[in-house]
C-alpha cells in the first residue's frame, strides 16, 4: 500500500470554531477555573447518559470526542441499549500558563465504566478540554486511554508549560508527529518513518491489523485500502520534566473496501460498528463500503538529543465517524 499522508480531512469532520485573536493575562485559565470546567462537564455528561439525551451529550464535546459520542449514542439507540456511565477518581490538572485563544488544559484521571450499578476496572485517562474563542463554551475535545503511566509533567508555580507545535528541540516537530505516525500505520515497519516511531499497538500494530484485513478481503476478490489521515482537531503539547513533550492530537483512519473497478457484485459486509451510522440506513455495498474512524492520540515526543529517541504513542481512543455503502 502506498503511503499517503495529508494534513486535513474533509470527510466526517466534527464542528470546529475559528481561533480568537484576543489576548488575556498570562494565567487566562486558572487552576480553579479548570476544576469547575471539568466538574461541569462530568455532571452534564452523566446527566445526558442517564437520559439517553444525545443532543445534551454532544453539546459538551467537540472534535474527536464529538465524532465518537455521536456514533456511540446512535449505535446504542439502534440497539435499545443504555448509554454507559462513568465514575472518576481524583483528577490531576495540567493547565498551561498563557494568554489569548485558543485556551485549553488537560486532566489525568482514572475512569471506570459503571455496569449493573457497579464500577468496573479503573483505566488511566487523559482528557483534553478547550475553547477557541470567548463566545463559545468549554468542551471536551478528546480522550485518550493510557497504556502506560504518564511521565512527569514540568510545572512552574503549579502551572504546566505549553509546547509550541513547531518546537525544534524535539525529535519531531509536534505538527509533523501525526503524519510521521501515519506513515508507519500506512506502510508498516518498512517505512522510513519507522526509524523515528516506536513499534506498538497504534503504529506497527495498527498497520498489521489493517494489512490482515486487506489480505482477508483479497481472498474474497475485493480491494481493501486504508489511510491514517490528519484532521482539524486541536493539537497541543506539554513540556515534560526531562525536556521532552507530551503531545495530544486527533486523526482519522479512512478505509475503503470495494469490488475491482467499482463494478457491481455481491454485497460487501459493512463493519458492525459502522452499520448504525451509515449515511442512509440499510445501505448495501454492491460496489464499495467506506468506513472511517476518529482517533485521539497521546504521544511522547522526546528531545532530539535523547539516546535512541523515538516517538511513542502512550494513549488512544477511537470510534466510528462515518459510513457509506453503495
Amino acid at each position: 500500500m502506498l503511503a499517503a499522508v495529508t494534513l486535513l480531512s474533509a470527510q466526517g469532520c466534527a464542528p470546529a470554531a475559528p481561533a480568537d485573536a484576543a489576548t488575556q493575562p498570562s494565567h487566562a485559565v486558572s487552576l480553579a477555573a479548570a476544576r469547575n470546567i471539568y466538574q461541569t462537564y462530568v455532571k452534564a455528561s452523566d446527566a445526558a447518559a442517564v437520559q439517553g439525551n444525545r443532543a445534551q451529550a454532544l453539546s459538551v464535546v467537540t472534535s474527536a470526542q464529538w465524532a465518537q459520542v455521536k456514533s456511540e449514542y446512535t449505535a446504542l439507540a439502534s440497539e435499545g441499549t443504555a448509554v454507559p456511565r462513568y465514575t472518576y477518581g481524583t483528577p490531576v490538572f495540567y493547565v498551561p500558563a498563557g494568554s489569548g485563544f485558543p485556551q485549553w488544559f488537560a486532566v489525568a484521571v482514572s475512569r471506570s465504566t459503571v455496569s449493573g450499578g457497579q464500577p468496573g476496572p479503573a483505566v488511566s485517562t487523559l482528557m483534553l478540554f478547550d475553547r477557541h474563542k470567548k463566545t463559545v463554551d468549554w468542551t471536551l475535545s478528546g480522550t485518550a486511554v493510557l497504556s502506560q503511566p504518564l511521565p512527569k509533567i514540568a510545572l512552574d508555580g503549579g502551572y504546566a508549560i505549553a509546547v509550541s507545535a513547531t518546537d525544534q528541540s524535539l525529535l519531531l516537530r509536534p505538527d509533523v508527529a501525526g503524519a510521521t505516525q501515519a506513515a508507519v500505520v500506512d506502510d508498516g515497519p518498512s517505512s522510513a518513518a519507522a526509524a523515528a516511531v516506536a513499534a506498538g499497538p497504534q503504529t506497527t500494530g495498527l498497520y498489521a491489523a489493517q494489512a490482515a484485513l486487506e489480505a482477508a478481503q483479497q481472498r474474497k476478490g475485493l480491494q481493501y485500502q486504508w489511510l491514517l489521515q490528519g484532521s482539524p482537531f486541536p493539537q497541543v503539547g506539554l513540556r515534560l520534566a526531562d525536556g521532552g513533550a507530551l503531545i495530544l492530537y486527533g486523526m482519522y483512519l479512512n478505509t475503503t473496501n470495494e469490488h475491482p473497478n467499482l463494478t457491481a457484485g455481491s454485497p460487501i459486509p459493512v463493519p458492525d460498528a459502522v452499520a448504525p451510522i451509515l449515511t442512509t440506513p440499510n445501505q448495501v455495498g454492491y460496489h464499495a463500503v467506506f468506513a472511517n474512524w476518529a482517533y485521539q492520540f497521546a504521544a511522547i515526543d522526546p528531545l532530539a538529543t535523547a539516546r535512541d529517541a523515538k516517538l511513542q504513542i502512550i494513549g488512544s481512543q477511537s470510534g466510528p465517524s462515518y459510513g457509506h455503502a453503495y
